[in-house]
């Protein structure tokens, strides 16, 4: 479907936000149980948690447009996930793959910052102010995330530090 003016941009865009998210959050609940670590699957389970809240924000942004979702065509999440299966598969250690899953899920997060960053400039632009203060509520998630997945890191990478210094 061809784009002729910034609305239908923005409903491309805001679609493929949407059916990232749906993505993710069944991404992130596989993540969760492919992690060993208690910790590193208890914080993904939240992300998965908030994902669906996040699908709720999302809707009612199409709500307050007064337009529904498109079809969207981007296969780059695809493409990561099916990387990342492959990848995982050849880990042995379990803090090499806790680790792995949370760098990835941090990958992943950036990308979404990505999207909404650009889709919330969008809704300034054609207008619709209320679905950038919506946008904005779920960045700030995001960024959230990332803020928690970077001390989960530190604090995996410390546990195999302190486990080589004891041995």
């Amino acid at each position: 479907m061809p784009v002729q003016n910034p609305k239908e941009l923005f409903i491309r865009l805001l679609s493929d936000l949407r059916q990232g998210t749906e993505r993710s959050t069944k991404f992130y609940q596989e993540l969760s149980q492919l992690a060993g670590d208690p910790d590193v699957k208890e914080a993904l389970e939240a992300r998965a948690f908030i994902a669906e809240k996040v699908l709720a924000t999302q809707d009612q942004c199409f709500k307050l447009i007064g337009e529904e979702p498109i079809k969207g065509t981007s296969r780059l999440q695809e493409i990561f996930i099916e990387d990342f299966r492959k990848e995982l598969a050849e880990m042995q250690n379990p803090a090499a793959k806790a680790l792995f899953i949370l760098v990835k899920a941090n990958h992943l997060t950036h990308l979404r910052i990505a999207e909404y960053v650009a889709l919330i400039a969008t809704a300034d632009l054609t207008g619709h102010y209320g679905v950038g203060v919506l946008l904005e509520s779920c960045l700030a998630d995001k960024l959230a995330f990332v803020e928690r997945n970077r001390r989960l890191i530190r604090k995996v990478v410390e546990a195999r530090v302190e486990k080589r210094m004891a041995a």
